[in-house]
């Protein structure tokens, strides 16, 4: 396919002059963070899964998995989503600037990033998040149509955090009554579908794991009950992120500065403190085996104080940006193409762990784990400097953008080209 008629026009990258290049180094940052939450998940079931501190776990190993769980766990994946809602404020700005029609364009995006989460999810790892991105995002548009733009955070913050009040009425059900009545039956099937996942994952074929990864799909669909409205949910904080001007610098800069400083210095310490007392009523969580309202209580208080932690981190880099940032933009290349290193984080986790690879399933402590996130996310950052140097897109952001145009824009950059947006 070729570039379509009026398409440099309509869509046309930015240039480095109108990239908000804290987007960019920002989802580099939340890259890492994936990787770091994700690698745990390449050799553990994900059925019926059991997040926490390893309660086996010593020395080095424990360290580190508490220090996962508590600072980045649920942290990063809220940080992406607020990314998503910017960059969605971005292109609406920009097509609404541009007198276009933004909604067939945007349609055609979360298709496209539909289909690449489906093939992420059944031909490579189970532990997909994009199918959820994709269907939140549908329900986006709609939003945006009748929210006002000053209210976007108000519904962002109630929709996300109805879903932790939830959560914490679960859990005063279950105290009040006295615990949750165990299913044996329901247990015996979680535990041989369980059995199944490890059997396939860590010994299986390729064929088998794909099998399982597209039953493992379809049963989760359930579970996006709850998690889409706090996808959508931090999808709109960060589409009023843009919209105020605080992303961008527009309007008001000592207001937006005392924003960011409020996320660091208000919002990230209250994140962190009900981060902990969920660790200290319950440090691993298990509503597989039992329905436990200390379990439920601290996967609530977790929950609770994920996405102000997020908004910390988010307010750090922003400030340290507009200081001058200078160490933290070796990381927007890759933040450029950052759909492309996620599934290459995929691609090298299955291979490292599963039996159709190299089979270290269950044989690679935490320490040995997180150095080799930190091994792998070295090589990606200078991946992705040499390939952004050559060319405007990531491969993966080059497919996704021409299914959003219906025709693939050049790959390769020009010798004298600008800096652009992927």
């Amino acid at each position: 396919m070729g570039a379509g008629p009026g398409m440099a026009n309509d869509w046309a990258p930015l240039t480095r002059q109108e990239r908000i290049a804290t987007l960019d180094v920002l989802r580099g940052l939340a890259l890492l963070g994936i990787a770091l939450m994700n690698v745990e998940w390449f050799s553990l079931p994900l059925v019926a899964r059991v997040d926490g501190i390893d309660p086996a776990a010593s020395g080095i190993d424990l360290w580190l998995d508490a220090a996962i769980y508590i600072l980045v766990s649920g942290k990063f994946w809220v940080l992406f989503s607020l990314l998503f809602g910017m960059g969605f404020a971005v292109m609406r700005a920009r097509a609404q600037a541009a007198g276009r029609a933004f909604a067939p364009f945007y349609l055609r995006r979360t298709a496209g990033l539909l289909a690449i989460g489906l093939v992420h999810a059944c031909l490579i790892w189970a532990g997909d998040i994009l199918v959820s991105y994709a269907l939140a995002a549908f329900v986006l548009l709609a939003c945006l149509q009748w929210i006002a733009p000053a209210r976007l955070w108000l519904w962002g913050a109630g929709l996300y955090y109805s879903v932790v009040v939830l959560l914490g009425l679960m859990a005063l059900t279950v105290a009040l009554a006295g615990g949750g009545d165990a299913d044996p039956a329901g247990q015996a099937m979680q535990v041989a579908l369980r059995d199944r996942e490890v059997a396939a994952y860590s010994a299986g074929s390729y064929a088998a794991a794909t099998l399982f990864r597209i039953r493992f799909l379809l049963d989760s669909l359930g579970d996006m009950l709850f998690f889409l409205p706090m996808a959508l949910g931090v999808f709109l904080f960060g589409a009023w992120l843009v919209g105020s001007g605080a992303m961008s610098g527009a309007g008001d800069a000592t207001a937006h500065s005392r924003l960011f400083r409020g996320f660091v210095r208000a919002a990230a310490p209250v994140g962190l403190a009900l981060t902990l007392a969920g660790v200290a009523i319950d440090p691993a969580p298990d509503l597989a085996s039992d329905l436990d309202a200390a379990a439920l209580l601290a996967m609530t208080l977790q929950a609770a104080g994920a996405p102000l932690l997020s908004l910390g981190y988010l307010g750090w880099v922003v400030l340290a940006m507009r200081r001058d940032g200078r160490w933290l933009r070796m990381l927007a290349p890759a933040g450029r193409m950052a759909l492309s290193l996620y599934l290459m984080q995929s691609l090298i986790g299955t291979w490292v762990f599963y039996g159709y690879g190299l089979g270290l399933w269950g044989e690679v402590g935490r320490g040995a784990q997180v150095a080799g996130v930190l091994a792998v996310f070295a090589a990606q950052l200078v991946i992705a400097y040499l390939w952004m140097a050559r060319f405007r897109f990531g491969p993966v952001e080059w497919l996704w953008r021409g299914l959003s145009y219906r025709a693939l824009p050049p790959l390769r950059r020009p010798a004298s080209s600008p800096d652009v947006i992927s």
